[in-house]
């Protein structure tokens, strides 16, 4: 006997079959026991939740010697019949392939004669969308007012499809795609039947990877038990029989985007291409794991909300102290783009590398959305490095005073490029004893805060006010965001008992540094200079 699929052998027989759509059963098997049957029915839903099957099961039922509380007995002869498929009375109806006005007319005629045997003719219209508009129109008189002893019952994927005028005339059921527990409980049930083994980690995996839907979960299962022949068919198998990577793969990829790191990014994608995984899977999966990553960090989502185990819930809520929400929106239009282009590329390791590399190196354009991906990608990269213990680089040998740059350094001689600016007494003693003590203040700053203002100068006001300058305004945005100058204020006031305020800016294009002098030392120069009036 030629072998049967599972998900055609393990077809719901009856409405105590169907999984993930009890209050649609509920519905229809009190219209027959109440003998309130419509005559037109529009069942709607993504692929695999069960429409045709449940037509196929309320046809039965309806057609039933036999009936009991609104269900089919199973045993009559006209059960048995349109089991077999050898009934006249269940009409089923490719749409795809008849949808022209020539097989609506067909359709028209034979609902004319009443059915050689049971008490209904069933019209069973699958994926009844793809009719064409003539169609439609042909149809809505008989589909209106058929005879009392027709039912039809069109089912389709895309409900939008379909023409008001026809909807009006449906009972409309939409039917839920199938959560992950009702689809391995519908396994289990399966593998008792069958004799197979399996663990539960793999049921689990099956559940969720067909997205809701029952038939493509039997398919994946029987696909997977095909090639472990009695065995028990681990978690591990469902994988690579697949073509698939488990949670761990996926958090060492999104970690080397996160820290930059593109040698190991590139090193597992190398990894999966030589193991066989399919590259667009690949990012499918990521996509979907970036997608739960930003629902803990925003909800109070819990495991089981996002159905996934404990373990990955635990690694998630890890990775979510190592990024931020913009930062996973970004990557999740980013990929989301990209596996849209690996559907129609004959070489997906070549553009999940490329999109692997702009995801780990910072955008370099002007924009204000490029700007601020670079800040908060920067942000984040220096908060890893915190927290991972990574020390600050190795300082750099001393360089000559006239070549040393930083708010904290020696006042080099003027050049003549150069501005000289005169200052006040006041200003000149703030700018020294911030100069003076720069390091010592530094050091009671936290890490990055203190690295990104080695690279400021400092800049004398009036009013007790020091200007940092920065060379770029990524840093000075960051220095915003750390709070770093409140801080600065705040030691300052703390170790020499004064106030001084600080400011920051960004420095200009080749902006040179000044040369700030005071009326004593400005005497004793022996060269023409000019002097600024005073801040």
């Amino acid at each position: 006997m030629a072998y049967i699929a599972l998900y055609r052998k393990w077809r719901p027989k009856t409405f105590g079959d169907v999984k993930g759509q009890d209050a649609i059963v509920k519905t229809l098997q009190n219209q027959i026991a109440g003998n309130r049957i419509g005559h037109a029915y529009l069942f709607c839903g993504s692929r695999g939740t069960g429409k045709t099957t449940l037509a196929k099961i309320f046809a039965k039922a309806v057609n039933c010697e036999n009936p009991v509380n609104g269900c089919a007995c199973g045993e009559c002869e006209t059960c048995r019949s349109i089991e077999e498929g050898r009934s006249t009375n269940v009409i089923e109806i490719d749409a795809a392939s008849n949808n022209g006005v020539d097989n609506i007319r067909e359709i028209r005629d034979e609902v004319q004669y009443r059915p050689a045997s049971g008490r209904y003719r069933v019209y069973i219209i699958d994926e009844v969308h793809n009719i064409s508009n003539a169609a439609f129109n042909a149809m809505l008189k008989t589909l209106e007012e058929p005879p009392e002893y027709v039912i039809f019952i069109l089912a389709t994927t895309e409900p939008h499809a379909i023409p008001v005028t026809v909807l009006s005339r449906c009972q409309r059921f939409d039917f839920h795609r199938i959560t992950p527990a009702d689809m391995v409980e519908r396994l289990h049930e399966l593998m008792e039947g069958e004799g197979i083994r399996a663990e539960e980690a793999a049921l689990n995996y099956i559940a969720r990877k067909a997205d809701g839907a029952m038939r493509d979960a039997i398919s994946l299962f029987d696909q997977s038990v095909s090639a472990m022949p009695g065995e028990v068919l681990r978690f591990e198998d469902v994988l690579k029989i697949l073509g698939t990577v488990n949670s761990a793969v996926l958090s060492r990829y999104f970690r080397a985007v996160l820290n930059g790191d593109v040698n190991d990014a590139l090193a597992l994608i190398e990894e999966l291409r030589n193991e066989g995984r399919d590259l667009g899977q690949f990012v499918v999966d990521l996509i979907w794991y970036l997608r739960n990553l930003l629902v803990l960090m925003t909800s109070d989502a819990t495991a089981e909300d996002l159905e996934i185990s404990r373990e990955d819930w635990a690694r998630l809520a890890e990775e979510g102290q190592l990024t931020g929400p913009e930062e996973l929106m970004d990557l999740i239009r980013s990929y989301s783009a990209l596996a849209g282009d690996l559907r129609t590329t004959a070489d997906k390791r070549v553009l999940l590398e490329v999109a692997t590399i702009q995801a780990a190196r910072p955008r370099t354009g002007e924009s204000r959305n490029d700007v601020a991906s670079r800040l908060t990608a920067l942000e984040r990269r220096v908060d890893r490095l915190i927290r991972n213990g990574i020390p600050a680089a190795a300082p750099q040998a001393a360089q000559p005073a006239e070549k040393t740059a930083g708010a904290g350094s020696a006042q080099p001689e003027a050049s003549p490029d150069q501005e000289v600016v005169r200052l006040s007494p006041a200003q000149w003693e703030d700018l020294q004893l911030i100069r003076s003590h720069w390091s010592e203040l530094l050091s009671g700053m936290d890490y990055p805060s203190a690295q990104l203002l080695r690279r400021s100068r400092l800049e004398p006001l009036d009013g007790g006010v020091l200007r940092v300058v920065f060379p770029d305004i990524f840093t000075a945005n960051m220095v915003k965001s750390f709070g770093a100058l409140p801080r600065l204020e705040e030691l300052v006031a703390s170790k020499y008992q004064k106030t001084i305020r600080f400011d920051l800016r960004t420095a200009r294009r080749s902006e040179p540094e000044p040369v700030y002098i005071t009326d004593e030392e400005l005497s004793h120069i022996n060269m023409k200079i000019e002097t600024d009036t005073e801040d």
